[in-house]
């Protein structure tokens, strides 16, 4: 006997995860092997480990390419609810550690200008935003990757933009950190510290979207199935990032978080969804 779960106009499978076209999910024997779901475990992984490691680049690769297997307006919220509920020892640690000065106003922009981030993750098109998405992310790592430095002497109209830009990235698509990575590698601050800083500022923008994902009832069961299952995939990913980042030399640091960041925007383009079976 099968149990069966129905969820509202969903489509027959066994053991997959969500898609955008809906669902009706039978646990049961034997297992069906979907490498949707596959790459979705696989991308939490990775995702994972590059937060653990570095303190961000885990939505740049886990919102576009789950994005490109379930949509945006499922993979924002996922991500959110599972960052949030596994990186509590880290924020705990990070606002002992992070500088609340270089901080604080970024974050005061940000949680202003998340609710308009929101508004764009709900009216736009999927496909759309899905490019969007990787082009902005590609653009603000690459002068960076380049070598691109400034002083970091910036005025606090300067950081409440800053702020605000990352807000509204963060409330589309819980992809705020591009922008204070560039702005924090690219004053050459220590890698300790860009961690700290950058965990702390998620912590404090999380509450502002998960206010505002709340309120456009974006926190479905769909989100609340792949919480569920790409969640340990995700945790084993911060425990293995966390334990790479100790010892790890500033070019290290600097190399792997940007190139692992890099592949995971480019093969999120649609223009890679037949090749990889999306």
């Amino acid at each position: 006997m099968e149990a069966r779960i129905d969820a509202p106009d969903r489509r027959d499978y066994h053991l997959t995860a969500p898609r955008p076209a809906g669902m009706r999910l039978y646990i049961g024997l034997p297992m069906s092997f979907d490498p949707v779901l596959a790459g979705a475990l696989l991308t939490a992984l990775v995702a994972g480990t590059t937060r653990g490691f570095a303190g961000f680049g885990g939505a740049l690769i886990f919102v576009p390419l789950i994005s490109a297997a379930y949509g945006p307006r499922v993979s924002a919220p996922t991500l959110l609810i599972v960052d949030t509920a596994l990186t509590l020892p880290f924020v705990i640690r990070a606002f002992r550690d992070c500088v609340w000065r270089q901080v604080a106003p970024l974050a005061i922009g940000a949680v202003v200008a998340v609710p308009a981030g929101v508004a764009i993750l709900r009216h736009a098109d999927p496909l759309a935003l899905r490019w969007a998405l990787a082009g902005l992310g590609l653009a603000m790592l690459a002068p960076v990757m380049a070598g691109w430095r400034h002083s970091g002497q910036q005025r606090l109209p300067s950081k409440l933009a800053l702020g605000a830009f990352a807000g509204v990235l963060g409330g589309a698509a819980q992809m705020s950190g591009p922008p204070l990575v560039a702005y924090w590698l690219g004053s050459n601050q220590p890698p300790a510290l860009v961690r700290a800083n950058m965990f702390g500022f998620f912590a404090l923008v999380t509450v502002a979207s998960a206010t505002a994902y709340a309120a456009n009832g974006m926190l479905t069961r769909e989100v609340g199935w792949l919480v569920l299952v790409l969640g340990p995939a995700y945790a084993a990913g911060l425990f293995l990032g966390a334990r790479a980042f100790r010892g790890t030399s500033d070019r290290n640091f600097r190399f792997i978080a940007y190139w692992i960041i890099t592949l995971a925007l480019l093969l999120s383009l649609p223009v890679f969804d037949t090749l990889l079976g999306r």
